[in-house]
């Protein structure tokens, strides 16, 4: 009989290097306290990420991980499932790294449908670079490049999600860790592209963001948990326009549907010799005036 695993088992020994009360603190404790669960060994389990905090990430799993360009790492995550199905695929993103650069690159990946697992982690600032708006700084933040406040509404992520067709859609908070496991677990199960947005603490330029519902004091009043996935494109919606505080935030699980993602014996490549015929074929045009 295998021994069980542990936490200890997706820990490495490198020294964590956030900023004191960073929410990415929680973030990795939550995946390597939930991981154990899931049954596939370390080895199994891939965690890409792109620039930002929150693509420090994979240097502090004991996993196989990949720190790639800004925003590329669903280009990374989309060929690496391609052509080795028996992983776990990880991607690990921000608001300013997945929703910047990077938009056009997570549009597709959630269109295609493919078994990837997505974490966006959403601290509404850029942190690594010290302070600039990103594109979910909420209107009238005042930031290093908005000192008047930002001018124009912040993107909503979750709406982005849902509207480029992500068959998994849910949301969670740092300050709530069991729940926040609960997420990653229902992540690693779903059947094709998991989107799950984190609300994350960036303690330095935008700390307190969430204090005001995402708090253990503040949960219970301020936060509505969804308890159930209906699949009903339209309800997630609208609830991803409730927003704090003319409403309670809606946490949990929006949307799920099981579907069919793309894989290449979809798309006519059923063999990898089928490639290496591809890259030898001689193709030529002839233009004429």
């Amino acid at each position: 009989m295998s021994k069980p695993l542990t936490k200890a088992d997706f820990t490495n020994e490198r020294e964590v290097r956030w900023c004191p009360g960073c929410g990415d603190y929680a973030i990795l404790a939550a995946l390597q306290k939930t991981l154990p669960k899931l049954g596939l060994p370390p080895e199994k389990h891939v965690f890409i990420s792109g620039i930002g905090c929150s693509g420090r990430l994979p240097y502090y799993m004991n996993a196989y991980g990949f720190h790639t360009l800004h925003g590329r790492a669903p280009t990374v995550a989309t060929g690496l499932k391609a052509m080795r199905d028996d992983l776990c695929v990880w991607l690990i993103t921000g608001d300013g790294d997945g929703l910047s650069i990077g938009t056009n690159h997570l549009v597709h990946m959630l269109r295609r449908n493919m078994d990837i697992n997505i974490i966006l982690v959403n601290n509404q600032v850029y942190g690594l670079t010290k302070g600039q708006y990103s594109p979910t700084s909420p209107k009238g933040m005042v930031t290093k490049t908005s000192p008047d406040g930002v001018a124009v509404d912040a993107l909503n992520p979750m709406m982005l999600a849902l509207a480029s067709g992500a068959s998994f859609a849910a949301r969670g908070v740092d300050k709530d860790p069991k729940h926040l496991g609960e997420l990653i677990e229902a992540s690693f199960h779903h059947q094709g592209t998991s989107f799950l947005e984190i609300y994350q603490d960036c303690h330095i330029f935008n700390p307190g963001a969430f204090d005001a519902f995402s708090t253990k004091s503040n949960r219970e009043q301020h936060v509505d948990y969804l308890n159930d996935a209906p699949n009903d494109l339209s309800r997630a919606m609208e609830l991803s326009q409730l927003t704090f505080p003319e409403h309670p935030v809606p946490l949990g699980i929006f949307y799920r549907e099981a579907r069919e993602g793309f894989k290449l014996e979809n798309n006519g490549h059923k063999k990898r010799a089928d490639l290496e015929t591809l890259l030898r074929a001689k193709a030529s045009f002839k233009v004429e005036a």
